[in-house]
């Protein structure tokens, strides 16, 4: 029996694609979703999805601000900033085509 091997990249989107998000109503002018880090199934997968988010993701600014983007899915992802045990919530927002 062959096994297929995902790379790291490809688990990491897949896991981004199975957690849930909910919706920003605060900030309906600026959609976009969020996950907080008491949703996932543990610290340890939150915080090697938020290294992976920093060491792979692209600077970009948005509002004034520099901000490491993650591709994938149909979205971008990113935090804004803090260490990675000071860091609850990772954003995504739909990339238009």
């Amino acid at each position: 029996m062959t096994m297929r091997h995902i790379t790291h990249r490809q688990a990491i989107c897949i896991t981004l694609w199975k957690t849930p998000f909910t919706f920003a109503k605060t900030m309906p002018e600026i959609p976009h979703e969020w996950s907080h880090r008491k949703d996932w199934y543990s610290d340890k997968y939150f915080d090697e999805v938020v290294k992976y988010i920093r060491k792979n993701g692209v600077k970009e600014k948005f509002l004034g601000r520099t901000y490491t983007y993650f591709y994938g899915n149909g979205y971008k992802y990113w935090t804004m900033g803090s260490s990675i045990k000071k860091t609850n919530i990772i954003n995504r927002a739909k990339v238009e085509d």
